[in-house]
Parts: structure tokens; C-alpha cells; sequence
């Protein structure tokens, strides 16, 4: 009995708020886009697990977090006259629409303000500030439940103690590399793999020495974009699509997860929203005549844990492989 997962990493301004030069486009829809996915994963009765920017769960803050051993100017676009605008750094009743969907979803954690953990830079002191005040801020808005799910900002792994300290149990990892599609690569050898017959990976979740659960990614759904994507959907359709459907077909065949992720951001213009409805509805018609399950990776991770799975190199508290 296969697996379908989804993550969302569900950052709003967080995740450009570093870039000199963020994508207009993206940042303007990134409200839009997380209603729109909401509405989608309601119409096809998809759970996915939302790993949201800790900052998101606050209502106001002065944004200067002078207790943050953040790098200096870290906060900058907080405060000053090119700040963020609010409805970039707070959330303001999205998150709400998330607990309150009849879809269980699963609310869990994209750090506090989207430092990247797996950073050369980022040391243990900074990624357990993270970790403790997103946790915190999660608390205080009202989730009645202890994050479980964990994604890295940029999938940069590392500082996995700090996950481990601060009661997260399942992180997305990074996708493996021995199949022609595993969702990091370039956009061309994604298309040719789709004109192909390849599909992208299955994955198994694996339980590391700290007892967190690695659930590596198969396929990120805008993969494919810009020209690439142009030149390639009049003659083979939607790449990302018809990987996406194969990835589907070939867990329902078998005992594998096939693990998807997006940003609610990638939802910028109508065709975006295509693809994902023709994901979604696949997912459907595939899950109504077979055995398939979708499920969360906090659902994902606690049968891992329960059955002992273990990696055959257990993996350090860096986020490395030991020798």
C-alpha cells in the first residue's frame, strides 16, 4: 500500500526577506496562492502537512527580536522604509484557515525567520533560537498540539539537534539522486525525463541516531518553469504535471511514499493553478479504485517510528554522514 505525501512551505515574505532583489511576482500572490492551495486540498481532500515560518504565528512585533542572536541587519526589512508590509510578516488569519479546514491538515515548522540551518554560517546557538522561538510563537498563537514536522528553509540540512532539543520528530531531507528526476536537478533534464519514461523517486522514510525521520522529497511541483516550461508544454504537455501523475501511479503500485512539495508562491499566474488541479484531481482518481493513502509527514513519521525503521548510516547531529 503506497503513500502520497505533500508539503508546503508556507513563508509569505519570510522567504525572499534576504534577497536583495525578491521575485515581485511571487510575493504579490503569496496570500493568494496559500488560499488558492487551501481550497484546492479541500476540493480533493488532500491533507498536507504546512510548514510555516514561526514569525507568521505573531500578530504584531517592534521587528527587532533584540534577543535573537540573528547575524547583524538580519531583521532589517522589518523596520526602516523598505520594510516588509504586515501582510508579508504576519499571517493574519491563514493560519487559521489551515486548523480550521476540514481537511486534517498538519500545521509544522519552517524555523522562525527562515534562516538556513544547513548554513556553513549558522551556528548551534542560532539554529536552537530558531527552533525555541518558533515552538514559542506557535504556543503562544493557540496550536494545541507540539509541532512534529520540520522543513529546512532553502532544504539546506543541518543543526539537526536543535530539531531534535525543541520536540520535532520528522524533517523533509533532501531528495536521493540515483533516479533521471529527483526533483533538485535542472529544468531540462526534468523535461526530458517526462518526454521519457522515467518517474521520480519513491522514498522511505528513515529513522536517524537522534530518532528523527528523514522523509527525503521526490518531486517539487515548479520545477520546471519560465522557458523551459513554455517550450516544452506545446508538444509534451506539463512536465511537472505528468511527473507528478507518474510519481502517483507508481506508489499506488507499490509500498513507496511519493512525497511532492511546493510553495504556496508558486501559485502566480492561472496555469500554476492548472497544474495543481491536475495533480490533485489525478491523486483523486487514483485514490478512489485503489489502496492508495495520502498522509502527512508527522502520520508518515510516527508509523516509521513505531516500526523501527532505521537508516543503514545513521546520520550525524550536523546534518552529515558520519564516517
Amino acid at each position: 500500500m503506497g503513500t502520497v505525501v505533500l508539503s508546503v512551505d508556507a513563508e509569505l515574505g519570510w522567504g525572499f526577506h534576504d534577497f536583495a532583489e525578491p521575485p515581485r511576482d511571487r510575493l504579490a500572490n503569496a496570500r493568494r496562492g496559500w488560499r488558492t492551495l487551501l481550497d484546492l486540498c479541500e476540493e480533493y481532500r488532500v491533507p498536507a502537512t504546512w510548514a510555516v515560518v514561526g514569525h507568521l504565528f505573531l500578530e504584531a512585533c517592534d521587528g527587532r527580536h533584540e534577543d535573537h542572536p540573528a547575524p547583524p541587519g538580519w531583521f532589517e526589512h522589518e523596520r526602516g522604509t523598505d520594510r516588509m508590509s504586515s501582510s508579508r510578516r504576519f499571517a493574519d488569519g491563514l493560519i487559521e484557515r489551515i486548523d480550521g479546514a476540514e481537511v486534517d491538515h498538519e500545521i509544522g515548522l519552517h524555523t522562525f525567520s527562515h534562516v538556513e540551518l544547513g548554513a556553513g554560517g549558522t551556528t548551534a546557538r542560532l539554529a536552537d533560537a530558531e527552533l525555541a522561538a518558533a515552538v514559542e510563537a506557535a504556543r503562544e498563537w493557540g496550536l494545541d498540539r507540539q509541532p512534529r514536522s520540520f522543513v529546512f528553509p532553502r532544504n539546506k540540512v543541518g543543526n539537526l539537534q536543535a530539531l531534535a532539543d525543541h520536540g520535532i520528530t520528522c524533517y523533509r531531507g533532501t531528495a536521493p539522486t540515483d533516479r533521471p528526476t529527483d526533483g533538485y536537478g535542472g529544468a531540462g533534464r526534468l523535461v526530458r525525463a517526462a518526454v521519457g519514461s522515467a518517474s521520480p523517486p519513491l522514498v522511505e522514510p528513515r529513522q536517524d541516531s537522534l530518532g528523527l525521520v528523514d522523509l527525503p522529497a521526490s518531486l517539487f511541483l515548479f520545477s520546471v518553469e519560465g522557458l523551459a516550461r513554455s517550450v516544452a508544454e506545446p508538444f509534451v504537455g506539463d512536465p511537472v504535471a505528468i511527473l507528478a501523475r507518474r510519481g502517483i501511479d507508481e506508489a499506488a503500485a507499490s509500498d513507496g511514499v511519493f512525497h511532492m512539495w511546493l510553495h504556496p508562491n508558486n501559485l502566480v499566474t492561472p496555469r500554476d493553478v492548472v497544474r495543481m488541479e491536475a495533480i490533485l484531481e489525478h491523486l483523486a482518481r487514483v485514490r478512489a479504485r485503489t489502496d492508495l493513502r495520502v498522509r502527512t509527514m508527522g502520520a508518515v513519521a510516527a508509523t516509521a517510528r513505531e516500526g523501527g525503521e532505521t537508516v543503514a548510516k545513521a546520520v550525524a547531529t550536523d546534518g552529515s554522514a558520519p564516517e
